[in-house]
């Protein structure tokens, strides 16, 4: 029989972590190993319970959890999901070192289904991960090399006449990935369009917070959008987006409909548009996330001309989505995701 994965709850209601250690319990892959009342309390305990994964609440009294993350993370790299209610301090947990997150659900039965159904998928794949910690990220993508993604040199051109359009996907780990990538793009880049996977509500947030940093426009995208130079469009939580054809150029189709893949928005759905669209006037990129979506749809850029990156094991949360897309031929390149920029932008110099 396999060892049940240990999980360690730390929430500051009572009523709510009772609930979620007893729902934890009644699963047999998992074992809560101990719980904490505050963020204080877990950083006295984590050391003994010693679990593989645990579960964050963000907003507690005392220490927060962003604060917790910062402080106690580097000295115990334990997989962190947030478990929150709607809010922008998310993603600054995320760039902290957090695995992933689900938002708190409402008190109606079907609500709280739904929420332990995504927590306990979380807690299998992301009792894996390797928390992405923002000290050792920016060592690692210092010191990484990569045959394929020789530095960037300040007169390369970041317009191609080849490539009309850059496709991102990801998913866990994903928020911090795509600004690590997209912050180093100059402001006259083709146009990008990114798949994360997120719910409604979280992605017009995560769009603002790229805004504030990158020196590209970045907007959460709307149906009729269209791709343009400086501009990254990022797919709404709870929309599968592709990219079609308008006029000479392209735009963007945001509709409501089934999963794909298991995601809404999927990427895959983006990719495979791509393919269709855009075919050998596109690159694509595919960072660090649990699953397979995105690789098929990779694949299909690739045979229709697409030049193909994808982020490697070392620097990946979870390989996941760019291990299977790697496993069957979609990628052109593999890079760490500290130069994953570079190999984007030498590539438009060529």
């Amino acid at each position: 029989m396999a060892r049940k994965i240990r999980v360690m709850v730390v929430d500051d209601s009572v009523l709510f972590r009772s609930w979620l250690i007893q729902s934890i319990n009644e699963d047999s892959r998992f074992e809560v190993v101990g719980y904490a009342i505050n963020a204080l309390d877990a950083k006295s305990k984590l050391p003994t319970y010693k679990p593989d994964i645990m579960t964050l609440d963000i907003e507690m009294p005392g220490m927060s959890g962003l604060e917790f993350l910062k402080e106690v993370l580097p000295q115990h790299p334990v997989p962190v999901i947030l478990v929150s209610s709607l809010n922008v301090r998310v993603f600054d947990a995320l760039a902290a070192g957090a695995v992933d997150f689900v938002r708190k659900p409402e008190s109606d039965k079907g609500a709280k289904d739904l929420f332990l159904s995504k927590l306990l998928s979380k807690l299998v794949l992301g009792s894996n991960a390797k928390p992405r910690l923002p000290s050792l990220a920016s060592s690692a993508a210092t010191t990484a090399t990569t045959a394929s993604a020789a530095p960037l040199r300040s007169h390369l051109p970041v317009r191609s006449s080849s490539v009309d359009l850059i496709a991102i996907g990801a998913s866990t780990g994903g928020t911090e990935a795509i600004l690590e990538v997209v912050r180093h793009f100059p402001a006259q880049m083709p146009g990008v369009v990114v798949t994360q996977h997120m719910p409604a509500g979280f992605t017009a947030m995560y769009a603002e917070r790229l805004n504030r940093i990158c020196k590209m426009e970045v907007r959460e995208a709307k149906h009729g959008d269209k791709v343009q130079p400086g501009l990254i469009l990022l797919a709404p939580g709870g929309l599968q987006m592709r990219v079609v054809r308008m006029g000479a150029g392209y735009a963007v189709s945001c509709t409501e409909e089934g999963k794909v893949s298991g995601h809404k928005p999927s990427v895959d759905v983006l990719f495979d548009s791509v393919a269709t669209i855009a075919k050998n006037r596109a690159i694509g990129v595919l960072l660090t996330g649990m699953g397979a979506d995105g690789a098929m749809g990779m694949l299909r850029m690739r045979k229709s001309g697409a030049y193909t990156v994808g982020q490697d094991k070392e620097t990946c949360v979870v390989y996941g989505m760019p291990m299977e897309a790697f496993k069957i031929g979609a990628v052109c390149t593999q890079a760490p995701l500290g130069l994953i920029a570079q190999t984007v932008m030498n590539r438009l110099a060529k």
